[in-house]
């Protein structure tokens, strides 16, 4: 099984955890970056990925962040075809980030792509359609797996 993580799953486990929601997020993803260490599943990286992260202007939590991608198990490399399909899916309202993360996601054959963005959430649910990927918050996407497993 392939999970894709958009950057903002990669940076919940340095947000602020006060929040009920934002700990069990943070928790979801590191568990799942522990269940591909122990070879259970891949979670990929990407050249989208990268370029996002390199935005971040506080260089000491995108150094935290990138020690955290180091652990991701493969890599998606930018090509024109997702760059194609990211500007189809910018046609369908997802924000430039968002839909190149969806068209490397797409073109990796990932199972699911993560995110802790409600309205990219929302977006991808009522496009579900459109998408050859599941879109689906990570906390609760390990709840489900967990589940089905017992």
């Amino acid at each position: 099984m392939k999970i894709y993580f958009d950057a903002c799953c990669w940076n919940r486990p340095f947000d602020d955890q006060s929040q009920h929601r934002v700990r069990l997020e943070a928790e979801a993803v590191l568990s799942i970056l522990e269940m591909s260490e122990a070879g259970e599943l891949e979670v990929a990286g990407s050249d989208i990925i990268d370029g996002e992260l390199s935005q971040m202007p506080d260089e000491e939590r995108r150094e935290k962040v990138e020690l955290l991608l180091a652990l991701a198990s493969s890599h998606i490399a930018l090509t024109p075809a997702i760059e194609r399909r990211a500007t189809g899916l910018q046609g369908l309202n997802f924000a430039p980030w968002d839909a190149l993360h969806l068209a490397a996601a797409e073109s990796a054959r990932a199972d699911c792509f993560l995110t802790t963005d409600d309205e990219l959430l929302r977006k991808a649910n009522r496009r579900q359609a459109n998408l050859k990927v599941k879109v689906e918050n990570p906390a609760k996407w390990l709840i489900q797996k967990t589940t089905d497993e017992n």
